[in-house]
């Protein structure tokens, strides 16, 4: 157990939220874990113990321990995956929302990783560690679309390169809060973890060079659903860049605070396409992916919506 817990100082947007809930999103703890650290005296508001449930009031301080544990051991897991395409080199996967692609603190099972040691038999590159074999890059765990792996360090590095080299297509379609003026555009500004709360990200003058180009498809009312091109792939880039124009995501439960209009799982942002030079042929490949159910329910939604 670390000397110093982390501390959180509860704002009024976040008044009403169980403890073990606010602590999960502020630690980036699974909720299985801040849980079990919350039974065991690990977390406390104001200085006091509290339960699972308790309701957090705005100005309250939690505070959280968190312990040093032991990694568990990742097992290959029978896991349906939803496979584009795959050779002896690469496999691309169309991943659904709520799966996580690779284990840390807290999910260790139910991975876009358990299930590939399964389907593979352990045949993946492990340049990134044994915690992510066959991981070149990776989309949010709410986020759906396209990602692709590696079998081979051979692949890897060459799949690598090309994300360095900013080479790879990588499109995503969202729907985001308030119409634009402007038919397209691209966000230019750095990136950088946060310094009070590590599980967010921010804009930054000291972070990395991040570089986002949209284009309005369609403006619906008081939302739009927009295409986003990605030059660089730093984390929550598109939702840190939207957020950051007045355009956070619909259903971003971290970087909006606005009221949806239905309920979502997730954030509206789906990767529509992937490109890249296939490492061994030396072929451009580019594939994409149908919008998921869920997001073509909250357009037809927002459709209606603005009709009446």
């Amino acid at each position: 157990m670390s000397e110093n817990g982390e501390s959180f100082k509860v704002s009024s947007s976040d008044a009403g939220t169980r403890l073990d809930v606010f602590l999960a999103e502020n630690t980036g703890c699974s909720r299985a874990l801040v849980q079990k650290m919350i039974e065991r005296e690990e977390a406390f508001v104001n200085g006091k113990p509290a339960k699972n449930n308790y309701k957090l009031k705005e100005g309250d301080e939690a505070v959280a321990f968190i312990r040093e544990e032991e990694p568990e051991e990742i097992l290959p897991e029978n896991i349906p995956l939803n496979v584009v395409f795959e050779d002896d080199d690469v496999i691309v996967i169309d991943k659904p929302r709520g799966m996580v692609v690779h284990p840390a603190p807290g999910h260790y099972s139910g991975t876009v990783v358990n299930a590939l040691l399964f389907r593979e038999k352990g045949k993946l590159s492990d340049i990134n560690g044994e915690d992510r074999p066959g991981i070149v890059h990776r989309i949010d765990a709410d986020t759906t679309g396209l990602i692709v792996c590696a079998k081979n360090n051979k692949a890897h590095s060459a799949l690598a390169s090309q994300m360095e080299a900013h080479s790879v297509t990588r499109k995503y379609e969202a729907i985001c809060y308030n119409a634009f003026n402007v038919s397209e555009g691209t966000v230019k500004k750095r990136i950088a973890r946060g310094d009070v709360d590590r599980k967010k990200m921010v804009i930054s003058p000291g972070g990395r060079e991040a570089v986002t180009h949209y284009k309005v498809l369609e403006n619906i009312g008081n939302f739009a659903y927009i295409e986003c091109v990605l030059e660089t792939g730093r984390t929550h880039q598109i939702r840190v860049h939207m957020k950051s124009i007045g355009h956070p995501l619909l259903g971003d439960k971290v970087y909006s605070s606005a009221k949806a209009p239905f309920n979502t799982d997730g954030q509206m942002l789906h990767a529509v396409t992937l490109g890249f030079v296939h490492p061994a042929k030396g072929e451009y490949m580019e594939f994409v992916s149908e919008l998921p159910e869920d997001f073509q329910r909250a357009l037809k939604l927002l459709r209606q919506l603005k009709e009446k």
